[in-house]
């Protein structure tokens, strides 16, 4: 059965521009066949849109649904039936917020991976699409045990393996741990973890998986040894180099500064341990800028918010692209692309962008977004899967 949906106005995720009486039809397998303006094609049903406006869903590239915003520290060591009910509940929060499509960052027990299974299965309902990680690979005592201790590696060899276990066991990309972080308190951001031949070793293992290698580097030597091991994204970055940010453009490494999380413990910092508010007013005030450097020197930024960190709430996801204006001096059309940047990392090719071929991924927002990027934040908008209607 085929849809037209009608009268729109369209911002298609590629072009910084707004399709005016538009319309497109999707198939029985939820891709879209066509777009165009004017008089719409006939199809089995016909939505009518009434002029309000079509975006490609949000592709948030750096979730922990297991994990408790409630806490200062995530509580990542609670019991699995614990975990696996709130990473549910987590998981549809991103939905109803506009967010069709996610990369999982680390999950205690490495849930997201059978949560992944179930929803392609079509066991698991209104959640987005996952790119699960399963638990992150960490240290020994290093950042990572946040996640009900992690992927404990301490060697190349024991790498390789914690690797290719983790994608036996469903997972389809990998994250490692280059520095210490914010949210443990026996580390710095100062301090490397895994070291260049073990980060490299993950890296090999998951490119011949043909999928990707997220780092967790906050500072020096840890973004510096994860750029040398040839990582597909660092995330957080805050204390990049001018010269880290150079070796990003030419190798073409993405970055997600989750900028959300930063904002949201600077504003909950009176409910944080001294220690950990510190930390962060360090992070913001060194990453915020560095990353405005790195946006102006070409580098790729992702749609990412940490959401599951302390404060960083599952359904605010639109905030994100706020804090890009506002702090960062993106135009709105670059911080709306960030989720399309999302795709491109994830080599999701049939999602991201509203056009023939592709998914149909979407929301429906009553204002512009390229004119008023809060327009995104609207809490009754309605989110589209594969040309169904979630919410």
């Amino acid at each position: 059965m085929s849809t037209v949906f009608t009268n729109a106005n369209i911002f298609d995720g590629i072009k910084d521009e707004i399709t005016k009486d538009a319309w497109f039809l999707v198939d029985d397998d939820g891709k879209i066949s066509e777009t165009g303006t004017g008089t719409a094609p006939t199809a089995s049903e016909t939505v009518d849109l009434n002029g309000q406006y079509v975006m490609p869903g949000l592709i948030n590239a750096h979730t922990h649904v297991s994990l408790d915003p409630n806490t200062h520290d995530g509580d990542g060591f609670a019991d699995i039936v614990t975990v696996t009910v709130r990473s549910v509940e987590h998981l549809r929060q991103l939905l109803k917020s506009g967010v069709t499509y996610v990369r999982g960052c680390g999950s205690s027990y490495g849930v997201d991976r059978i949560l992944a299974k179930l929803q392609r299965e079509g066991k698991l309902e209104k959640v987005p699409q996952i790119m699960p990680s399963g638990a992150p690979m960490t240290m020994s005592g290093g950042h990572g045990i946040l996640f009900h201790g992690g992927n404990v590696t301490d060697s190349p060899d024991e790498m390789r393996k914690q690797v290719r276990e983790n994608f036996a066991d469903g997972a389809q990309c990998t994250k490692v741990m280059a520095t210490g972080g914010v949210m443990s308190i026996n580390d710095n951001m100062v301090q490397p973890q895994l070291k260049i031949p073990e980060i490299a070793v993950a890296v090999e293992e998951t490119h011949s998986k043909g999928s990707i290698v997220a780092a967790h580097a906050e500072a020096n030597p840890g973004i510096m040894n994860a750029l040398k091991a040839k990582v597909d994204s660092i995330e957080h970055g805050d204390y990049l180099t001018d010269e880290e940010i150079q070796m990003m453009v030419d190798q073409g490494t993405y970055l997600t500064p989750t900028l959300l999380v930063v904002q949201s413990m600077v504003d909950h910092s009176d409910e944080l341990p001294d220690w950990e508010a510190q930390k962060n007013a360090e992070v913001k005030e060194a990453g915020f800028r560095n990353f405005r450097k790195a946006y102006k020197a070409g580098v790729k930024l992702t749609l990412g918010t940490d959401a599951g960190c302390p404060f960083t709430n599952f359904d605010e996801t639109p905030k994100e692209f706020e804090i890009m204006v506002d702090q960062l001096g993106m135009t709105n059309f670059d911080a709306l692309s960030s989720s399309h940047n999302s795709a491109t990392l994830m080599k999701l090719g049939e999602y991201g962008e509203l056009a023939a071929g592709k998914y149909a991924d979407f929301l429906v927002l009553k204002d512009n977004p390229l004119a008023d990027v809060k327009a995104v934040q609207q809490e009754d908008k309605q989110v589209y899967q594969a040309g169904q209607r979630q919410f």
